[in-house]
């Protein structure tokens, strides 16, 4: 299970640190993803980070301002998000995919194998 944390109502140009932490003794999933989804839209990818390795991939509209990374120690991985926009406004969901993905597949919902309560993030203007 994966528990997701951090979010909160934050002025616009602040920013916010989002955990996603993996229950159990050890975690031994190929990779976690931030998603999120925003009222009325549909999930959409954020970043990822493999498990294991240094492969991590941004979304367009967060490269350069979000900042994923893990603690292996921990089993937690976290968004550092800042430059905050309003369109940043969303439920933060992270995602755990157990098995090997290429790189596309990473950036989709439906691939991932569970899946932590999300977290809101409202950034106002």
């Amino acid at each position: 299970q994966l528990q997701a944390s951090g979010g909160g109502l934050v002025q616009a140009g602040g920013s916010l640190n989002l955990s996603c932490a993996a229950s159990g003794r050890t975690f031994s999933g190929f990779a976690i993803s931030w998603f999120r989804q925003a009222t009325g839209k549909e999930r959409e990818f954020v970043a990822s980070i493999r498990w294991r390795g240094d492969n991590i991939h941004y979304a367009d509209s967060v490269k350069g301002r979000f900042s994923i990374s893990r603690d292996i120690a921990k089993k937690t991985v976290y968004l550092q998000m800042n430059s905050l926009d309003p369109d940043d406004t969303a439920v933060y969901h992270c995602g755990a995919l157990m098995t090997p993905a290429p790189d596309f597949g990473l950036v989709q919902p439906m691939a991932y194998d569970a899946w932590g309560k999300g977290t809101l993030v409202t950034v106002s203007s």
